[in-house]
């Protein structure tokens, strides 16, 4: 069972009330909140509860909501427990703390595709629907620079990668890919697929038949750096099938 330790006490209260310091610190945490004959989570749940029904709103309430949502406490979860709790407390007492769970709860309201974004400093853009018959799974494409230097960012859902590909040039031409977000892989045909995480960098010369694209379990970013060249073009290949895939992320 996770131990349990708090300073609060001592931090807030240690020079003007050393003996409640230490019976908050010591006792109510140290010893009570580390007794095993309940669960955390069920101490969490309990614990708001007592301060719902006593009409405490306040930083410490936010305290315990953030516990127990650490400790496994789900947003429907929460939602049930202070729509029971109302019944017998106070229905503005739940209208109360429904505003504190809110917002404690609030990433749990967001997509994958938010909370990835948010991780990320450039736009995933919108789905890349005029490439989607080269991709498998869903891919976004968003435009950083139309001139000079062509650059996109490309983002790959988890398992979404692109078909093997080859960039054509009669002179310079190629690809330069920087990772920007989560975690993906690039691979050249004959040789062992490439994990990519944020800042690594790949550079794809004119003519190497490759493909990329995300692990199975994360979402994936990376700039697309066009290469000037002459006569540039693109050719699609063979899908990256399951098993060559599988086999690629795998190692």
């Amino acid at each position: 069972m996770e131990k349990i330790t708090q300073t609060a006490g001592r931090n807030q209260l240690g020079d003007f009330a050393p003996d409640f310091a230490h019976y908050n610190d010591d006792v109510l945490f140290g010893e009570n909140w580390n007794n095993q004959d309940i669960d955390l989570k069920t101490r969490c749940i309990i614990t708001v509860v007592a301060l719902m029904s006593s009409g405490i709103t306040d930083s410490s309430l936010v305290y315990h909501l953030e516990n127990a949502k650490a400790h496994g406490v789900t947003r429907a979860e929460i939602a049930a427990i202070v729509t029971h709790v109302a019944f017998y407390a106070g229905w503005a007492k739940a209208w109360a703390v429904f505003r504190l769970a809110k917002d404690v709860w609030k990433e749990d309201e967001l997509t994958e595709k938010d909370k990835f974004q948010n991780s990320i400093f450039f736009p995933i853009g919108e789905p890349n629907d005029g490439f989607a018959q080269y991709f498998i799974g869903q891919s976004y494409l968003a435009p950083v620079s139309k001139e000079q230097v062509g650059i996109h960012n490309v983002t790959f859902e988890p398992g979404c990668r692109n078909n093997w590909h080859i960039h054509h040039a009669t002179k310079g031409g190629g690809q330069i890919l920087i990772c920007v977000g989560g975690r993906g892989f690039y691979q050249e045909w004959g040789k062992p697929a490439i994990e990519m995480t944020p800042g690594d960098c790949v550079n794809i010369p004119e003519g190497v038949k490759h493909w990329h694209g995300a692990a199975p379990d994360s979402w994936f970013s990376h700039l697309a750096i066009e290469v000037p060249g002459e006569n540039g073009s693109n050719e699609w290949l063979e899908a990256v099938g399951d098993e060559e895939y599988r086999r690629a992320t795998e190692g």
